[in-house]
């Protein structure tokens, strides 16, 4: 999947070293509720575990070829989100040299497309902290509703008090 400026790609053991330098990066894990990486092979480990589907990519900018985040849909985790049935949980990060330059909006969009065409999934949920706007507003340009609930994840990391607002997508 690809647009001018992005590529989604499935993740592969060699971008370990690019994944551990942004999600080393302490402003971005905690941002989506998980803590930094600590090491190369913990971020090997991560794209050999959680990473390791047909539903997550890494974010590629074909300007330069580097992976530069990570976007995907699954079950919903460790979540605590208020999701239906069979409904998948949405998420995304970016590193932070690429925050506020439209790339998650293109790429939230680009993997909508996809689900869309290749799959039968009826809604999506995703959430954000409330301290992290961005994030939220990522959602709204693709068509995600505020369904008016927030909630508090103790499982994500720094969730503690944190509170998360919670959107959904009907897919048409």
């Amino acid at each position: 999947m690809e647009t001018k400026r992005i590529l989604l790609r499935h993740w592969c053991d060699d971008d370990a070293e690019t994944l551990f330098k942004w999600a080393s990066d302490p402003d971005v894990g905690p941002r989506a509720g998980w803590p930094p990486h600590k090491s190369v092979e913990e971020s090997l480990e991560i794209i050999r575990t959680v990473f390791n589907n047909d539903s997550n990519w890494a974010i590629v900018l074909k300007a330069t070829g580097e992976v530069i985040g990570a976007i995907g849909y699954g079950p919903s985790c460790e979540c605590e989100l208020p999701a239906k049935e069979n409904e998948p949980l949405c998420g995304y990060w970016i590193a932070k040299p690429y925050w506020n330059q439209g790339i998650c909006t293109e790429a939230l969009k680009l993997m909508l497309d996809h689900i869309r065409k290749i799959t039968d999934i009826k809604s999506l949920i995703s959430g954000h902290f409330v301290d992290n706007p961005a994030s939220g507003k990522v959602m709204e340009k693709c068509g995600f509703v505020p369904t008016g609930e927030t909630c508090i994840d103790e499982n994500q990391y720094q969730g503690e008090g944190r509170p998360i607002r919670v959107l959904r997508l009907e897919i048409k």
